[in-house]
């Protein structure tokens, strides 16, 4: 299955789940909880407020091991420029961000943290359950977004 072919299969278009494709074409989805929303939504504004560019929800990102979602992402207007036409982007934005759900494994985290970086971004993102984020970058963990964002406790 390609990433037009879900967007075009009606049955998929109300589920309560993120979709997201596999190296393989196969569909994989992840529950989101009221927390999880919460999150989404208040991290999309923050980044709004706080950076020039464009704030994404659920966008959908060609990576080495197919179509992947991150909760939100922040590009620059550089990369909005370049990338406006993408049915799924073919690059990461700059910040890809994941809301770990109890459903998310440490191994499946780690490996969406690399295969965002090698796909473009700069930053990858994940908070917990308890609003606690960590920062990442191609060297690693890192104390604090290299960005000019500031992220308090949500909670």
């Amino acid at each position: 299955m390609q990433w037009q072919d879900v967007l075009a299969d009606k049955s998929l278009r109300d589920l309560p789940y993120k979709i997201e494709l596999n190296e393989y074409g196969h569909i994989e989805m992840s529950p989101a909880s009221f927390t999880h929303s919460y999150f989404q939504g208040t991290l999309a504004a923050l980044l709004s407020k706080q950076l020039e560019g464009k704030v994404f929800t659920e966008l959908a990102i060609i990576t080495d091991k197919g179509v992947k979602v991150p909760d939100v992402a922040w590009g620059s207007d550089d990369y909005f420029q370049r990338h406006k036409n993408d049915i799924a982007a073919t690059a990461a934005p700059e910040i890809c961000i994941e809301i770990i759900s109890p459903s998310n494994s440490k191994r499946e985290m780690k490996a969406k943290i690399k295969l965002y970086l090698k796909a473009g971004a700069i930053e990858v993102w994940l908070m917990n359950e308890q609003g606690d984020v960590q920062f990442f970058d191609a060297n690693g963990q890192r104390e604090a977004s290299g960005f000019n964002v500031t992220i308090d406790k949500l909670v």
